[in-house]
């Protein structure tokens, strides 16, 4: 729940008065009974609803399509995935600084949802023109525009999407306002469905789309999620008139106020320990605590010429917002660990299913990605059990109104992550026993007598460290940063996976080449059989757990930026 909310004193209220801070989308002052609230957060919800059902429709089968039609082997494929997994991730930073700065977020969502369009419509013409059949020869090569159309389209609803992601939210909670009780208290649920809409696209996705990928047609795999998309924006549009926008600021922007802080610094890095000391006593006590951290940044607070106007120096509030932006490094690197192996349940887990016995009666077989529909399955479980009885438990253990903290929420699902890759590892072990046991190490399009049932574990555990790391590093990520650079806050935390992701690539791009060659399968085989995917999941083990105690250091040691969420 916002830590405003009760804060907010409970006059009787006036469901017709203007709404102090907001506009419509013809720049008039907007009455709180025709505006914003649910009935402009139910067509954003439904956007975004819509959004992740094309975007799951996408990049949960893309490692079959890369293998398959585009005859790319496993680990090629993988790195592909993983590179732009890294640009969609990446993206929402550069999205929510143009919506920030320059468009709006109302105009960059518009701006995206027609360019999401755009890119869906070349996918699946690029899926139809002529090219061999890949999936049962030993090597293809596709018609070559074929290969550009795909990967020049692919990037294209990245860039689509790192517009989207980090306003859709954004506009969302600008519908509800903090000063009224009742709706600063709707704000708090809006969250909840918000994260439930994000995993309901998901399971509509993978029970449906891949099904028809797999059995049908990828050009209609991709194309449904085409004409879903153009209905959502029109949808949006719909509700144009009862969206409320924020009124624009003509004071310093935070992008400037925190950048000066840092020229500021650099320039008087000669200065001398005792004349800083000298100007804050000068300027009275800093307000935080957390003042004492990065006292280098404190040089901002003075001028080479002893000079204090406007513009030579800059203010606490200005050195404190900086502070506040630095503190997020530490803990932004060392969650870099949880995005690489969040990265491997589209691809690697995804082809471990390929190899096994998938089939449900006597005639049909559940599409390998499908299983990915269980981490939201998971989610969509688990958050309630959360709001209604874990979270009460806790503040009735730590008598505290958030129950854990914001860093220990994430901790604990960096920790569940960890169980995931072991639980990964010995089901891999098993699996490896088995085509073993039947004679199949050679056979690469062999179906493994065991059921993808095994694999149920490792997505379940993963489906619950998502409930705790993903929603913390969201909250954690939109909490932690100056007000007006929320819609940055949310593309941080969305930067984490995009790094991951890339990092994930190059490691397993080293992984095959120190682990195979001179006619030897590596770690990361063609033929699952006779790799060891086992033992790079025992890595990202290891290295998770080294993560999780420097992530441990870094977060006792984080001073909050509002005593609110402490």
């Amino acid at each position: 729940m916002d830590p405003t909310c009760s804060q907010v004193e409970t006059p009787l209220l006036n469901h017709d008065s203007l709404v102090d801070g907001f506009v419509d989308y013809k720049n008039r002052p907007v009455l709180r009974s025709r505006s914003g609230s649910w009935r402009s957060a139910s067509f954003i919800i439904g956007v975004e609803i819509a959004e992740r059902f094309a975007y799951y429709g996408v990049s949960s089968n893309l490692i079959t399509y890369l293998t398959g039609p585009l005859g790319q082997s496993t680990a090629t494929a993988a790195e592909n995935v993983n590179a732009w997994a890294g640009a969609v991730s990446l993206l929402p930073l550069f999205g929510a600084f143009v919506a920030d700065a320059f468009l709006g977020r109302y105009r960059t969502i518009v701006i995206a949802s027609s360019v999401y369009i755009l890119a869906l419509g070349l996918l699946t013409v690029s899926t139809l023109l002529p090219s061999s059949n890949c999936e049962t020869g030993t090597s293809c090569s596709p018609p070559q525009f074929q290969v550009i159309l795909f990967f020049v389209s692919l990037y294209l609803l990245a860039f689509a999407q790192g517009g989207h992601k980090p306003c859709v939210q954004a506009f969302g909670a600008d519908q509800f306002d903090s000063s009224n009780p009742e709706e600063c208290k709707a704000k708090s649920s809006f969250f909840n469905w918000w994260y439930l809409g994000l995993c309901g696209g998901p399971l509509m996705a993978l029970g449906v789309l891949n099904y028809i990928q797999d059995n049908y047609s990828w050009a209609l795999g991709f194309g449904i999620p085409c004409v879903v998309m153009g209905l959502a924006l029109l949808i949006f549009l719909a509700g144009t008139v009862t969206y409320r926008f924020e009124e624009k600021s003509y004071e310093k922007s935070a992008f400037i106020r925190i950048g000066q802080v840092f020229v500021k610094a650099f320039q008087n890095r000669k200065t001398t320990s005792s004349s800083i000391s000298m100007e804050e006593e000068a300027s009275g006590t800093l307000p935080h605590e957390g003042s004492q951290q990065f006292r280098f940044l404190n040089k901002a607070l003075i001028s080479p010429d002893g000079s204090k106007e406007e513009g030579k120096v800059c203010s606490i509030t200005e050195v404190e917002e900086a502070k506040a932006v630095l503190r997020l490094v530490p803990i932004w690197a060392s969650c870099l660990p949880f995005a690489i192996v969040f990265a491997q349940y589209s691809t690697l887990f995804t082809k471990q299913g390929v190899t096994m016995d998938r089939s449900i009666g006597s005639n049909f077989e559940i599409p390998a990605a499908t299983l990915q529909s269980f981490i939201s399955l998971t989610v969509v479980i688990l958050i309630p059990i959360y709001d209604q009885i874990m979270l009460p438990i806790a503040r009735s253990v730590t008598r505290k109104p958030s129950g854990i903290t914001m860093l220990q929420r994430i901790g604990t699902g960096i920790f569940l992550s960890i169980i995931s890759m072991v639980a990964a590892a010995l089901v891999e072990i098993k699996r490896l026993q088995t085509a073993r046991k039947y004679g199949l190490v050679d056979d690469p399009n062999a179906v493994i007598p065991m059921k993808v049932w095994w694999l149920l574990p490792q997505y379940l555990i993963t489906g619950a460290a998502d409930v705790f790391t993903m929603v913390g590093l969201q909250e954690f990520f939109y909490d932690q940063v100056p007000s007006e650079l929320r819609s940055i806050g949310l593309a941080l935390y969305l930067s984490i996976f995009g790094v991951g992701s890339f990092l994930s690539s190059f490691l397993i791009s080293v992984v095959e080449k120190t682990t195979g060659g001179d006619g030897e399968d590596g770690w990361i085989s063609d033929n699952l059989n006779k790799g060891h995917l086992d033992y790079f999941y025992w890595l990202l083990a290891g290295m998770s757990a080294v993560a999780f105690l420097i992530y441990l250091y870094f977060a006792k040691t984080y001073i909050y930026n509002r005593a609110s969420t402490v």
